[in-house]
């Protein structure tokens, strides 16, 4: 042993004792309570019977799952495939430095703080024929616009406004990792005379991978669980063109006070979930490392 070598201070590590406390209390206790809950039949807080995997196989044949399922794949998916174009080219349209870029970021970022209830109110008033300007601007068009009496028009109504309040969130990670990108892979490009695709295609794009990827994961998880805006638009409705997993779920914990078949239902959903984000993660770094060999060819 170095006799000059300085004893490691490992002091710090009781810092992250508050953290792990306020883990244990948020997330891995009523999770505890929901695994509890999915192998028992709550017949009255004082009676519980036993049920095993009883609820889970109950869930599985669900039809009414795998069609909120199938709502739910169709929605994230046509979420990332708008937002996440939509948030680049965004990033990339916004000025690189001085005032004008300080401004456009507080303006990019204002839909970000809006609260989930409040965009699902606003979007309410805003696509109704009477008083709001979209409903009454497709009514004149000669558009029949009905966000409560199409399932269509509900659907898409709802994806907008997931466009409308997320884009953003894409276009700021987008921007930050544009704004890493050395100046020196800039002049290189301008030496060889490469095009402006070229130069996204080449150098842009493979330096966003990484804040992309996040973009992509966060965006996929967070539209997977969307329940407050759409419950607030459509309730919905018309029928279940807008009841997605989340809000199924709701209504079997809350409105049907079935917990078991709920937490059952609930540990599921978190897998799905895990599974997913897994599977597009992989994915995504099979992309990664496929481009890094083909520039290298």
């Amino acid at each position: 042993m170095n006799m000059t070598e300085k004893p490691v201070n490992q002091k710090a590590w009781w810092l992250v004792l508050p953290v792990l406390v306020c883990v244990a209390f948020s997330a891995i206790l009523p999770l505890m309570t929901v695994v509890n809950y999915s192998v028992q039949d709550i017949i009255s807080p004082e009676r519980r019977v036993f049920v095993g995997t009883e609820w889970f196989a109950a869930v599985m044949r669900d039809e009414e799952l795998h069609s909120a399922l199938w709502r739910q794949l169709q929605f994230s998916l046509a979420v990332l495939a708008v937002e996440i174009p939509l948030g680049i080219a965004l990033a990339l349209s916004m000025p690189a430095q001085g005032w004008k870029s300080s401004a456009v970021l507080v303006l990019v970022a204002l839909s970000l703080l809006i609260p989930w209830n409040v965009v699902g109110t606003i979007w309410q008033i805003y696509g109704r024929a009477d008083i709001g300007l979209l409903g009454h601007t497709l009514q004149a068009l000669g558009f029949d616009y009905s966000y409560t009496g199409s399932p269509t028009h509900a659907w898409v109504t709802v994806l907008i406004m997931d466009v409308w309040h997320w884009t953003p969130l894409v276009a700021l990670l987008a921007f930050a990792g544009l704004r890493s990108i050395p100046d020196a892979y800039y002049q290189a490009a301008r030496i060889d005379g490469a095009s402006k695709f070229a130069v996204f295609r080449y150098i842009q794009l493979p330096k966003m991978r990484d804040v992309l990827m996040i973009a992509v994961l966060l965006r996929f998880m967070d539209s997977f669980m969307i329940y407050t805006e759409p419950f607030v638009l459509t309730g919905g409705g018309p029928g279940t063109a807008t009841t997605f997993l989340s809000q199924y779920l709701t209504q079997k914990a809350v409105g049907q006070f079935d917990l078991g078949p709920a937490a059952a239902f609930s540990l599921i959903y978190f897998l799905i979930i895990l599974l997913l984000c897994f599977v597009l993660y992989n994915w995504m770094q099979s992309l990664g490392a496929a481009n890094k060999e083909y520039a290298h060819a």
